[in-house]
């Protein structure tokens, strides 16, 4: 089977891209930054992953045309080609931030989507799109909704809750109880391997794993992997919020976005997924987030 891919050189490129190769898939990277990429696609790959796209930037530097013409615009381009090409599945990457910026109780598949950010719009409008058209007989079409997803190395914010772990620093932001879900880039290889592999109906999937952890938690997590137990502060919750706040205006680390991605509740549901498979994930939360700690210290 061949499996043709875009976005092969970010984070989950280059992980998904090795973990095909090892299980003996034929895999190809298509890049979509030359306008000529359409005459370097692969007719004939019985699979297209559709990875690239712009990222959500947490600094709000980045125009909100940039999305849609990314993240909209070229994957609309991209699955027309698929769906006269002879590839059998397609496999869009688009965002639990398609369906809700926030959640309240549990996100699933079958939510009314809402997003409110150019980022989760430009998402949705790809994935309104895609759902939109036919499919030829034969074809399977799937839009994957991860949450965040983390792994040795990644960057983002685990980075920064590592560094309050590693500095010996106290984590600031104790007082905020909150539970939300992570993605191992172990369980998301795995759950793509059995998409491709196993008789599954096309649909949106969410993509997380099992267990919602708590910020705190995950920064004791971080100190564990240190062989360190992490100072945790409640300082009021209405100081951290002005200091926020201030964050907006003065371009500071901390600033209203970050507050929320942190402390925000998040938890998204993985049943459809997980029957569609008929098996577990083989790491858990706890264990993956463990194993990406452990990378940044080596």
């Amino acid at each position: 089977m061949k499996i043709q891919i875009t976005g092969a050189t970010g984070f989950v490129g280059q992980n998904l891209l090795n973990y095909l190769e090892d299980r003996n898939f034929a895999t190809a990277s298509l890049s979509l930054r030359k306008e000529d990429w359409k005459t370097n696609f692969d007719a004939k790959a019985n699979a297209i992953i559709h990875l690239a796209g712009k990222a959500h930037d947490t600094k709000n530097t980045s125009e909100a045309s940039d999305y849609f013409k990314i993240n909209t615009e070229l994957t609309k381009e991209l699955f027309d080609v698929f769906l006269q090409s002879e590839a059998k599945d397609f496999m869009y990457f688009s965002s639990v931030k398609a369906a809700a910026d926030e959640v309240t109780g549990i996100l699933e598949e079958n939510v009314s989507p809402n997003p409110k950010t150019p980022y989760g719009i430009s998402k949705l409008k790809a994935e309104e799109y895609i759902l939109s058209k036919e499919l030829p007989q034969g074809k399977r079409v799937f839009i994957i909704r991860p949450c965040m997803i983390h792994g040795p190395g990644n960057k983002g914010n685990l980075n920064l809750l590592y560094g309050f772990a590693k500095k010996g620093l106290p984590y600031p932001l104790a007082a905020f109880e909150n539970k939300r879900s992570f993605l191992s880039i172990e369980n998301l290889c795995f759950a793509v391997e059995a998409l491709l592999v196993q008789d599954i109906a096309s649909g949106i999937y969410q993509f997380a794993d099992d267990e919602s952890l708590s910020t705190n938690e995950v920064i004791e997590l971080a100190g564990k992997s240190l062989g360190k137990k992490t100072k945790m502060w409640k300082i009021s919750k209405g100081l951290i919020d002005a200091m926020a706040k201030a964050g907006d205006s003065l371009k500071l680390p901390l600033n209203s976005e970050r507050l929320q991605k942190l402390t925000e509740n998040y938890v998204v549901s993985n049943d459809k997924i997980l029957k569609a498979m008929g098996k577990p994930f083989p790491i858990s939360s706890r264990e993956g987030l463990l194993k990406t700690f452990e990378s940044f210290r080596k």
